[in-house]
C-alpha cells in the first residue's frame, strides 16, 4: 500500500504559440549557467581571466551534448537500431537520452581545445570547473523527471515516484510508483560538488587532484544507484554498460590521483589578501610621527594596495609600499567559492 509518493509532471513541455518550451532544455541550460559562473570565479582567483569560462564552455556544451548523444546510442542501441527501433529518432534529443559519461568526453575536448589555444593548463581548469560541472550534473538530472524517465524499481516507500501509465516499462505496468533515481543522483551531486568546494578551501590540492576526486566520488554514487535502474541498457557479463564504464573511470581516477605530481595553484586572491594584511600591521606598527593625519594615510594607502592602484586622495608624499610597486594592476578578486 502507497501511503504518499512524488508526483509527477503532467506533461515536460510548455507551448509559447508555435514554438515548445521543453522543460528537459531549461534544465540544462541552467546547469551550463551555474557551472560557467561559478567556473569563472574559480578561475579568478587561481589568476585566470574569468571570461575564459564561458569561451571555453561554447565548445564544451556543443561537443559535450554530441557526445553524450553518441554514448545514449552506443549503449541503447535498441530504439534505433533494434527490430523496432527508428533510426531518425537519434536526432530527437529534446526526447532525453544524453548518457553522462559522453558529456563529459566530450565536454572535456572542447575544454582541452580552448585551453590549447588560449595557453591555459587543462588540468588548471578541470579543477576549477570540477564542482560547477557536478552542480550542473545535479541540476540536469531535474530534465528526467520532467521526462518520466530514468527511475528505479517499484516501491511503496514514501518517497516514491509516481509515473504515469504511458512511461511505465514493459512488464511493469501494474506498479505506480517507482524510485527516484534522478533525485537519488542530484543529491548525491550536490554533495559532492559541497565536499569538492570544501577540500578545495581547506586543503588546496595538486592540479589536476580534485579533478580526479570529483571523478571518485561520482562514480561510487553513480555505481550504487545505476543498480536500481530498470530502463532498457546494454547488458555486459552480468552488469550493465554504464557500471563497467564507471568501474573503469574510477580506477583511471585511482591511478590519476595517486600518480598525478603537478604543483598546487595557489588561490590569488588569499595571496593578495595576506599581503594587504601584512602591509596594513607594517603602517600601524609605524612611528606616530604626524598624529591622525598619519592614520588617515596609512588606511588610504591600504586602500589602494587592495585595488591595485593608489587611492585618488593619496597625498603625493606618500611612497608606494613594496606589497603593491610594481605587483599587478588588477583588481583583486573575491573570494573563489564565496
Amino acid at each position: 500500500m502507497v501511503l504518499a509518493a512524488i508526483p509527477s509532471p503532467s506533461r515536460g513541455v510548455l507551448h509559447l504559440g508555435p514554438l515548445p518550451l521543453r522543460a528537459y532544455a531549461f534544465m540544462i541550460i541552467i546547469g551550463v549557467i551555474v557551472a560557467v559562473w561559478l567556473t569563472g570565479r574559480r578561475l579568478q582567483a587561481r589568476g585566470v581571466d574569468p571570461n575564459f569560462a564561458s569561451d571555453a564552455g561554447v565548445g564544451a556544451v556543443l561537443l559535450g551534448i554530441i557526445g553524450a548523444r553518441i554514448y545514449h546510442v552506443l549503449t541503447s542501441p535498441q530504439a534505433y537500431f533494434g527490430k523496432n527501433g527508428d533510426l531518425v529518432h537519434v536526432l530527437y534529443v529534446w526526447n532525453g537520452g544524453l548518457g553522462i559519461w559522453g558529456a563529459v568526453a566530450g565536454g572535456a575536448l572542447g575544454v582541452w581545445l580552448a585551453c590549447r589555444r588560449a595557453g591555459v593548463p587543462f588540468l588548471l581548469f578541470s579543477d576549477a570547473a570540477a564542482p560547477g560541472l557536478i552542480f550542473a550534473q545535479a541540476i540536469g538530472r531535474w530534465g528526467n523527471y520532467f521526462n518520466q524517465e530514468l527511475f528505479g524499481r517499484p516501491t511503496t516507500l514514501p518517497w516514491g515516484l509516481k509515473i504515469d501509465p504511458a512511461h511505465r516499462p514493459i512488464g511493469y505496468e501494474q506498479y505506480a510508483t517507482f524510485h527516484p533515481t534522478f533525485l537519488y543522483e542530484s543529491i548525491w551531486d550536490v554533495a559532492v560538488g559541497v565536499t569538492l568546494l570544501v577540500i578545495d578551501r581547506r586543503a588546496r590540492l595538486g592540479r589536476g587532484r580534485l579533478l580526479a576526486l570529483y571523478i571518485l566520488m561520482y562514480t561510487v554514487g553513480r555505481g550504487l544507484i545505476e543498480a536500481l535502474r530498470i530502463d532498457d541498457a546494454e547488458h555486459f557479463l552480468g552488469l550493465r554498460l554504464n557500471d563497467w564504464t564507471s568501474i573503469v573511470v574510477f580506477l583511471g581516477a585511482v591511478v590519476m590521483y595517486l600518480l598525478i605530481r603537478k604543483p598546487v595553484d595557489r588561490d590569488v586572491s588569499s595571496a593578495d589578501e595576506i599581503a594587504v594584511g601584512t602591509e596594513s600591521a607594517e603602517i600601524a606598527a609605524a612611528p606616530e610621527a604626524g598624529g591622525a593625519g598619519d592614520a588617515q594615510d596609512g588606511a588610504t594607502v591600504t586602500a589602494g594596495a587592495v585595488s591595485g592602484r593608489p587611492a585618488a586622495d593619496t597625498p603625493a608624499a606618500v611612497a608606494p609600499s613594496p606589497a603593491t610597486d610594481g605587483g599587478d594592476n588588477t583588481a583583486v578578486p573575491g573570494r573563489a567559492d564565496g
